[in-house]
C-alpha cells in the first residue's frame, strides 16, 4: 500500500458482478451483524455502506433487516413495487453464498395475518378494519380488479390509505404475489358500496384459487407468428409531426390475450434528423438492428409476442406481449448498457391481461 494510500484510504473496487458484491459484503458482514444485532448507529454502520454498493448492481433495490432470531441476522431486498427490478434482486440472493448467521431473502416474504398490524401516517390496518370484494366484468372474465374496503376510510387522505393498505397487502400476501396476481386495485370505505364484504383473511385463498384457474386454461399456450399478417399505419400527431406503425394484425385480433399479460414496451429515442420526427437512412439500420436483437431474444415459443413498432417524435417503440416479465427486463436492461453513448433506451412493462393499450390497433 502506497503512503497516499495509507493517508486516504485505499479506493475500493468497483462492483461489477453478482460475486463482487458478495465478496464485498462477506468481507464485511460481522461488522455488519453486530451493527443490526445491537440496533445501534444502524444507518452510519450499515445502511449508508450498503445502499451504495447495491447501487452499483443495480438501481432501484431496497432492502430492510432485522434479527430472523438471535442467532441470525435477515437482509431483505425489495424493489419497493417496481416489476422492472425483480429478476436482479431474485438473481442476486440466489448468488448468495453461505454466511453463517445470515439469511438472505428476495422480495418481502408473506407473513401470518394475525401477527400484522401496520401504521402509517396515523392509520392502522388490520384484519380487523379490512376487507375486500372482487368486482367481476364479463368482457374480461380472467381480469382480476379488487376493491379492498377500509373501516377509516376518509376521501381526503385516500392516497395515505391506499398506501398503507399497499403495505398491508405486502405483508400479507409477500411481496411478489401483491404485486403480480391483482390486475387492478382500489379502496374505499364501507358506506361507498352496498357489495357482501369478503374477510380480508380469505384473500389469500381467494387469489390462489384465481391464479389455478388462469394457469389451468392458459398453461402452455403459445401463438407462431411465422404465418401471421402485418399492417402498416400512418397517421399525424396535432402538431404535424408523423406517426408510422407496423403492426401484427393477426396477434391483435387473437382470443387468446390473457395468457400473455405482460406488455413491454422498449422506448428507442433518436437525435432529430430534420425529417419530420423520422430517422434518417443510418439511423434506421441502427434501430432495425436493435429490433432484430431484442426480437431474437424473445422469441414466441417461450411466450413472448412480438405485436409490432411504432416511430414517432424522435422515438421508436418495440411491442411485445410476454408470459413473464424478468426475461424482457433483464434483456431491455443489457441493451440500455450496451447502447449506452448511442441512443437512450428506456422501457415500461407492466400487467394488461386483455392488451388494451394496443386497442387502437384493432379494426372497428
Amino acid at each position: 500500500m502506497s503512503f497516499l494510500d495509507k493517508i486516504l484510504g485505499r479506493k475500493e473496487a468497483p462492483i461489477q458482478s453478482y460475486n463482487d458484491f458478495w465478496n464485498w459484503f462477506s468481507a464485511n458482514e460481522k461488522a455488519f451483524f453486530k451493527t443490526v444485532q445491537n440496533g445501534e448507529n444502524i444507518h452510519q454502520g450499515f445502511f449508508d455502506k450498503l445502499a451504495p454498493k447495491l447501487d452499483e448492481i443495480h438501481e432501484g433495490i431496497y432492502f430492510l433487516t432485522g434479527m430472523f432470531d438471535d442467532q441470525t441476522a435477515e437482509l431483505v431486498l425489495t424493489p419497493d413495487g417496481a416489476i422492472r427490478n425483480i429478476y436482479a434482486i431474485e438473481e442476486l440472493v440466489a448468488a448468495a453464498p453461505k454466511i453463517d448467521g445470515w439469511k438472505f431473502t428476495a422480495l418481502k416474504p408473506a407473513s401470518d395475518i394475525n401477527n400484522i398490524g401496520i401504521t402509517y401516517q396515523d392509520f392502522e390496518f388490520s384484519k380487523e378494519n379490512l376487507k375486500f370484494y372482487p368486482r367481476v366484468h364479463e368482457d374480461y372474465p380472467d381480469e382480476i380488479d379488487l376493491v379492498i374496503v377500509y373501516d377509516h376510510f376518509v376521501e381526503e387522505k385516500k392516497s395515505n390509505i391506499a398506501n398503507g393498505v399497499y403495505i398491508f397487502l405486502d405483508n400479507y400476501l409477500g411481496e411478489l404475489h401483491s404485486v403480480t396476481l391483482i390486475d387492478n386495485l382500489v379502496v374505499a370505505g364501507p358506506e361507498q358500496t352496498s357489495e357482501k364484504l369478503i374477510p380480508i383473511e380469505k384473500l389469500k385463498d381467494y387469489l390462489i384459487w384465481r391464479e389455478k384457474e388462469f394457469v389451468e386454461k392458459y398453461e402452455g399456450t403459445r401463438h407462431n407468428t411465422e404465418n401471421d399478417s402485418y399492417a402498416n399505419f400512418e397517421g399525424k400527431k396535432q402538431d404535424g409531426s408523423i406517426v408510422l406503425a407496423l403492426i401484427n394484425t393477426t396477434i391483435i385480433e387473437w382470443d387468446k390475450k390473457a395468457s400473455h399479460p405482460w406488455v413491454f414496451i422498449l422506448g428507442i429515442s433518436f437525435d432529430d434528423c430534420d425529417n419530420g420526427g423520422l430517422p434518417d437512412e443510418k439511423t434506421y439500420k441502427l434501430l432495425e438492428e436493435i429490433e432484430e436483437e431484442i426480437i431474437y431474444s424473445l422469441p414466441d415459443s417461450e411466450g413472448y409476442l412480438n405485436v409490432g413498432r411504432e416511430t414517432a417524435n424522435h422515438k421508436r417503440e418495440i411491442f411485445f406481449t410476454c408470459k413473464d416479465f424478468r426475461k424482457p427486463s433483464k434483456n431491455a436492461d443489457e441493451l440500455i448498457k450496451k447502447y449506452s453513448g448511442v441512443f437512450e433506451i428506456g422501457y415500461e412493462i407492466y400487467k394488461d391481461k386483455y392488451w388494451q393499450s394496443f386497442r387502437h390497433f384493432e379494426a372497428k
